[in-house]
């Protein structure tokens, strides 16, 4: 009966993902796999940051809330299996995908090319972060606003000297970022110049009220979800992949960016028009 269960979700798994995922699915009778393990048990274990708020952080009740726990969610709701979060830190996730701790990671991660050599990194990537600044609401309209004004920044960040060399500002460095918002605050500085995903975090604190971001991002950090390195091509990761396609063209992301009150990236509005099917066929236009 297990077995025939399995087979049923199985095929409804492969209807909602496609001929792609049904190919995949294939050898998974045979050597089980990632896959087989998560409907088996009947739980989802999602590996998540826990303290980034918007993105994962306790609700009042304890529960994790967040855009990326709706995204896991999602995931959950697809397999028809219950989601637990693993709160994981940047130093041990992929130590935790790798030994069987976690299915997924969904959690803050860039993707990169070292990444890539140990773990299943799945595409397309379903956020995306760069530099910007923090500066109080009105202070700064432009990046061109910081020409010879003291900004402050993070100690050895590799877009320090793209930021210099492009606008003119007076960077004043610091070892730490509590050191460097806390020269904002104190005016010794217009802007603080960071990675927009810890801006936004401070933001939305309620710690930082009549500060704002002010401008775009220099440019895109893609994250990305991941998979154990051996499920990337198997079941596992095929089933993931379809389902960061989904969060891009079917504008989950775009809601969730709306719901948790996050500024409006031009990177994931570009990417839903990208992947966005084109339905007008069936209007006959």
């Amino acid at each position: 009966m297990k077995s025939i269960a399995r087979a049923m979700r199985l095929s409804v798994l492969a209807a909602v993902m496609g001929g792609t995922f049904l190919a995949a699915t294939a050898p998974a009778s045979a050597d089980g796999g990632r896959m087989e393990e998560v409907l088996d048990r009947g739980t989802l274990r999602v590996g998540v940051l826990g303290a980034f708020k918007p993105w994962s952080f306790p609700s009042p009740d304890g529960s994790m809330q967040g855009i990326e726990i709706d995204l896991a969610q999602s995931v959950a709701d697809t397999l028809g299996v219950e989601l637990e979060p693993v709160v994981v830190t940047s130093a041990n996730r992929m130590q935790f995908l790798q030994q069987g701790k976690i299915d997924v990671i969904i959690g803050g991660m860039y993707d990169t090319a070292e990444r890539r050599e140990i773990i299943g990194i799945i595409e397309p990537a379903y956020w995306t972060s760069g530099p910007t600044l923090m500066a109080k609401e009105g202070n700064v309209e432009s990046w061109e606003d910081l020409d010879g004004k003291p900004v402050c920044a993070k100690q050895g960040a590799n877009y320090n000297k793209q930021v210099q060399q492009d606008y003119g500002p007076r960077l004043i460095a610091f070892a730490g970022n509590t050191e460097g918002k806390a020269a904002l605050r104190s005016g010794k500085c217009v802007a603080w110049l960071y990675d927009d995903a810890s801006i936004m975090a401070d933001l939305a604190s309620g710690e930082w009220d009549g500060y704002e971001m002010p401008v775009s991002v220099l440019f895109n950090n893609p994250w990305a979800s991941a998979v154990p390195l051996e499920e990337l091509d198997k079941p596992w990761g095929v089933f993931m992949t379809g389902m960061a396609y989904g969060w891009q063209a079917n504008g989950k992301l775009l809601e969730l960016e709306k719901k948790w009150e996050v500024k409006p990236s031009d990177w994931i509005a570009e990417q839903n028009k990208r992947l966005e099917w084109d339905e007008s066929y069936l209007s006959g236009q």
